[in-house]
């Protein structure tokens, strides 16, 4: 990478440090939810560094943790040394994934509100508000309204808004999910292009992204996270030269080495572990449709994958990124009709047969599949089978779920169970009543 300029490097001292630091939050049954455990990172003058990990694993809450939105469980969060103590320490700017602007400002207010809150005087201001949006490419709409604009051209303003204040330290908050294919590569490679040329006023870059092939292509450092609770996993370091061809064998080497370390499989818990999330009943579940399972087994059995896909080639072909692509494959494993291992997926003997099956014959299967591996489901249908009724309400399982997960995600296991449940016609929910039930008996 091109040298920045020495003016903005002129120290060896690291501008965050981040040792040992627990996140923890309140759950429904008085436990703690912990969202990060014992997390070390250390940023220096002159790198981007890359959190990469799938929703949920801790890494916007660690952003704002530097950002001083957050405030750590324990452990310390440090900026050039000094504890980061629950407000914005001065030097750091951030870019959020919503574009996040005024509507009734103009793009030259909205980027004049940083220095405005710094008091700087007026002349000042507007000068530095002008060369930060020429800068980012945005001269001549200095007068326009958020309306008028695209969405590219809005995330440009968020960019120019938190350069104009000259940070140390710019955090970005997934800043390219929001915005169409296209546009979020043409808005990636102006920014690294600023960057590798000396021109954006900051030290240093702390992105967050759940994009592997954005986190290859900007990053000198990549943290991989784990969830639940989030933990670094592994640290990369990208020393391929700008600019980077995705094409490159190097490239493809680095985004298939990182969806090897991002599908290991965790270490077997210990028989003191088994009640912990995670695992039986209080197991998590994300919601992804039985129609994009489906669809995902017939791709991997079809040509040119026969069965066994690599990832990255997965993900390019069905143009999904990780946190949609992760899920899908997560749940074939969870119902055995795939394993997922070093970055490939493989469908076993009952993910082949279901690919060649009709609708019918897929859906018994599938309740099979269900009823045996989702422990949650296998309640349900005992439960409903047991009663006389046939009957039984949402809440009784929703309580017992809050005792292992967030209500946010006892909810959304639950919604998972119902939509399962539902296609494998292993029993029917009335939405309103909140009541699980056998409309036909066996």
């Amino acid at each position: 990478m091109a040298a920045i300029d020495t003016t903005i490097a002129a120290t060896d001292r690291p501008l965050v440090e981040i040792r040992g630091v627990d996140r923890s939050f309140p759950k429904a049954n008085g436990d703690e939810l912990v969202v990060l455990e014992n997390v070390d990172l250390t940023i220096r003058s002159g790198e981007i560094v890359g959190l990469l990990g799938r929703s949920g694993s801790g890494k916007s809450t660690l952003l704002r943790i530097i950002a001083g939105l957050s405030t750590p469980s324990s452990g310390e969060a440090l900026w050039k040394g000094a504890a980061i103590a629950g407000r914005p320490p001065h030097g750091v700017a951030m870019v959020f994934q919503s574009f996040a602007l005024f509507p009734w400002l103009t793009v030259l207010q909205n980027v004049e509100l940083g220095l405005e809150a710094l008091g700087v005087e007026a002349g000042e201001r507007r000068k530095r508000a002008i060369a930060a949006i020429d800068l980012i490419g945005l001269d001549g709409f200095e007068n326009a309204y958020p309306k008028e604009l695209s969405g590219g051209m809005r995330q440009r303003v968020g960019f120019a808004r938190a350069l104009v204040v000259h940070p140390d330290l710019l955090l970005m908050d997934e800043p390219f999910s929001a915005l169409d294919v296209l546009t979020a590569e043409t808005l990636r490679t102006d920014i690294v292009d600023l960057w590798i040329e000396g021109r954006l006023p900051m030290q240093s870059v702390l992105m967050v992204t759940h994009n592997i092939e954005e986190a290859v292509l900007m990053c000198d450092r990549i943290l991989v996270f784990s969830s639940n609770p989030g933990r670094i996993a592994s640290e990369i370091r990208v020393d391929l030269e700008h600019p980077r061809n995705r094409l490159d064998p190097a490239f493809r080497q680095m985004v298939d080495r990182i969806y090897a370390i991002m599908t290991q499989r965790p270490e077997p818990r210990t028989a003191a572990e088994e009640g912990i999330p995670g695992t039986g009943v209080g197991m998590v579940l994300a919601h992804v449709s039985t129609n994009l399972l489906s669809g995902l087994m017939e791709a991997v059995a079809a040509d040119p994958f026969a069965g066994r896909a690599d990832l990255p080639e997965l993900a390019s072909r069905l143009q999904m990124e990780v946190d949609e692509l992760f899920p899908l494959a997560e749940a074939l494993q969870l119902l055995r009709f795939a394993v997922v291992a070093e970055g490939d997926i493989v469908l076993t003997d009952a993910g082949r047969a279901f690919a060649g099956l009709d609708t019918d014959a897929r859906k018994k299967l599938f309740a099979r599949q269900l009823v045996e591996y989702v422990p949650l489901v296998g309640l349900i249908r005992r439960v409903l089978d047991e009663r006389p009724s046939h009957r039984a309400p949402a809440a009784r399982f929703r309580n017992e779920l809050e005792d292992y997960m967030s209500e946010d995600y006892a909810d959304e296991t639950l919604e998972t169970v119902v939509s399962w449940g539902r296609w494998a016609e292993l029993f029917a929910y009335d939405e309103k009543a909140e009541t699980f039930s056998l409309e036909n008996p066996n």
